[in-house]
């Protein structure tokens, strides 16, 4: 990571660079109260394929105050352009959280030939009655972040998430002007009449489970955006990309292929792995495992729907039963019983029956070895029944 925040320069706004510098430039913008770690979880697979650029709200992380009373949401919108220009960014694709999400929404509307594509996270259209922002800028500004610090645990995150402190201790660290000028950004910002206006290919991500932008927030900027894709997470509030990262990493990857240039190949693969993958083993599982994906593991998570299942499970020269047929063979050699239980149940999917299942581990008795073969049919056995046990 590579800190850029200009000392002599107050109007530039703190922010990180990642990845190559001559790829496509992709701008993340965090939620009032977060600074741009909030992204942490995504952005080392985005720095693979694109110039990541995340930045810190005025008074927020590294960037100073340097909007006051009465700023606007276009304020916002002007410095992220000086920081793209500063750093030779002229077109760029856009995804921001809430605020962030706001930010990217003002610029397609206002600088489309800027404007690549555009996701908004847990964002809307109008976040709610002025004098509510009113109100809360003029307390911050009285009392400091730390009164709204508890609030804000539930605003952002579902009652099961464990790992709310950090951010927490974050938004307590905030400049209270700043973040009071941020309130006054989103008293008045506006854009329900003028969704309609908004060409840039768009995604909006939801939370099933937020309350700060609810599930309808997602859709009245789905249905007003022309084109728009609608994706809800389940299990996710408001910071739905900290609480649930692998869904929303997931989503934003596949929107970027039609978005333009960027990842052309890498982002088909992955796409069409996704596909693949879910079809296979199923929406639960892969729900399970993008959802449980976090810094450590999402790239592990990319590389196995980029490579196996978008290079190897999408060729044309097997079909999926026989495909199922080799991989319940492989696995057998290897001893690897776990993947066994969630192959056995892929394989029915894919068109096998339990008879057929059974003539593929019979063959595994040949040239595996019996023991390794009984303890297949151990572990399919088990699988069967549960499945059957639960189709009754």
């Amino acid at each position: 990571m590579t800190p850029a925040h200009a000392p002599g320069s107050p109007g530039r706004l703190h922010h990180r660079a990642d990845g190559r510098r001559d790829a496509p430039a992709l701008l993340l913008g965090p939620s009032l109260g977060t600074s741009l770690a909030v992204w942490d979880p995504q952005v080392t697979a985005l720095a693979r394929d694109h110039r990541v650029v995340r930045w810190d709200l005025p008074g927020h992380g590294g960037s100073p105050s340097v909007l006051g009373e009465g700023a606007t949401v276009a304020d916002l919108a002007d410095l992220v352009l000086d920081l793209a220009d500063s750093l030779g960014v002229d077109r760029f694709h856009y995804a921001g959280i809430s605020l962030g999400g706001a930010v990217g929404a003002w610029l397609a509307l206002h600088h489309p030939d800027r404007v690549a594509s555009l996701t908004m996270v847990c964002s809307s259209a109008r976040f709610g009655p002025e004098e509510m922002w009113r109100e809360r800028a003029a307390l911050v500004r009285a009392k400091g972040t730390g009164i709204v610090a508890d609030s804000a645990a539930r605003r952002w995150f579902t009652p099961a998430f464990t790992e709310a402190a950090p951010f927490l201790d974050e938004l307590r660290e905030v400049d209270a002007d700043g973040y009071a000028a941020c309130c006054d950004a989103l008293a008045t910002y506006d854009i329900r009449a003028e969704l309609g206006r908004i060409t840039a290919p768009a995604l909006v991500i939801g939370g099933r489970d937020d309350v700060a932008t609810t599930p309808a927030h997602a859709r009245e900027l789905a249905d007003g955006i022309p084109g728009a894709t609608l994706v809800e997470i389940p299990g996710a509030a408001h910071l739905a990309g900290v609480e649930r990262p692998g869904p929303v990493l997931a989503a934003l990857l596949t929107h970027l292929e039609g978005g333009g240039p960027a990842r052309a190949d890498g982002s088909r693969r992955y796409a069409a792995g996704m596909g693949v993958r879910r079809a296979v083993l199923g929406d639960a599982h892969v729900d399970r495992a993008t959802a449980n994906a976090d810094s450590f593991t999402a790239d592990f998570q990319d590389f196995i729907t980029r490579y196996a299942w978008g290079e190897i499970w999408t060729r044309p020269g097997l079909d999926r039963r026989t495909r199922s047929c080799v991989t319940l063979t492989a696995l057998v050699a290897g001893g690897h019983l776990e993947e066994l239980a969630m192959h056995v149940r892929a394989a029915l999917r894919n068109g096998l029956t339990p008879d057929e299942i059974k003539e593929v581990l019979l063959q595994t008795a040949v040239y595996c070895g019996v023991p390794a073969a009984n303890a297949a049919f151990a572990v399919a056995q088990r699988t069967l029944n549960e499945l059957q046990e639960r189709n009754t």
